[in-house]
């Protein structure tokens, strides 16, 4: 089905959501009507946007049903369920909101914080949130490295997701601070990316974090995606992250 420009009925809206309903299923994800309807209000606030904001090369109807939304709520697949139901998150480098926003459409009970150091890109943020009538999420103009150092951030989430945002010992930095003790960081990549990921292995350790698992997202269209899942295992040290740029020219 092809996106239609005239106005759509509820009827007609739920028709045309059935492709991510029927593929959010295969990711143990059930969305509701309401929800249908918010994804569909975030494709178009995202192409509006998108033609004055530089949010995301990928336009296509279809192409951001799988290559936004559905990947997105693949993440679904590490988080563990008590923490669906009322964890915490941040979403760094969230960019046009993925994956933290599907996560949190899919998730009423979890909240959640947005990152990025673009203030257009929080903007674009903050008016989607207030269009999808989200509560329970905020939206933060900063660098991971410089937020890694407030208090109520450091080590205040059950979750961190990264896509993509940088190589995995590099990311490691970026996330790794901000997770609890008990908590994971989940970092969406190429499901080839092994050797990044054995070479970060210094990293997660130095940052008090440990390989859990790999979980390959057999899913239609994004079988070349991977989750990486990090847990917290011990606080991080003060040292960390060093400042802003270096993690990314000293990777560790």
């Amino acid at each position: 089905m092809t996106y239609p420009t005239e106005l759509k009925t509820e009827a007609e809206i739920n028709e045309l959501m059935q492709p991510l309903a029927q593929a959010a299923v295969a990711l143990g994800v059930n969305l509701t009507g309401t929800q249908l309807t918010q994804f569909h209000t975030y494709y178009e606030e995202l192409i509006q946007w998108n033609s004055r904001v530089n949010l995301t090369g990928i336009t296509e109807w279809h192409e951001v049903l799988t290559k936004h939304f559905l990947d997105s709520l693949s993440v679904c697949l590490a988080i563990p369920d008590d923490m669906k139901s009322g964890g915490a998150f941040l979403d760094v480098g969230a960019g046009a909101g993925f994956p933290g926003i599907p996560i949190r459409v899919a998730y009423p009970g979890i909240r959640g914080t947005l990152l990025d150091s673009t203030a257009k890109k929080t903007a674009f943020l903050t008016h989607l949130i207030d269009v999808l009538a989200l509560d329970g999420i905020t939206v933060i103009t900063d660098r991971a490295e410089t937020l890694a150092r407030v208090p109520e951030h450091r080590e205040g989430y059950n979750l961190v997701f990264g896509r993509g945002v940088a190589n995995m010992a590099v990311l490691a930095e970026l996330t790794l601070p901000f997770a609890r003790v008990g908590g994971f960081v989940i970092a969406q990549k190429l499901i080839n990316a092994e050797d990044e990921i054995a070479a970060a292995s210094h990293a997660f350790q130095s940052l008090g974090g440990e390989l859990k698992k790999i979980i390959p997202v057999a899913q239609k269209g994004l079988e070349n995606r991977a989750l990486v899942v990090i847990e917290k295992t011990s606080p991080t040290p003060e040292r960390y992250p060093r400042r802003p740029g270096i993690p990314a020219k000293r990777p560790l």
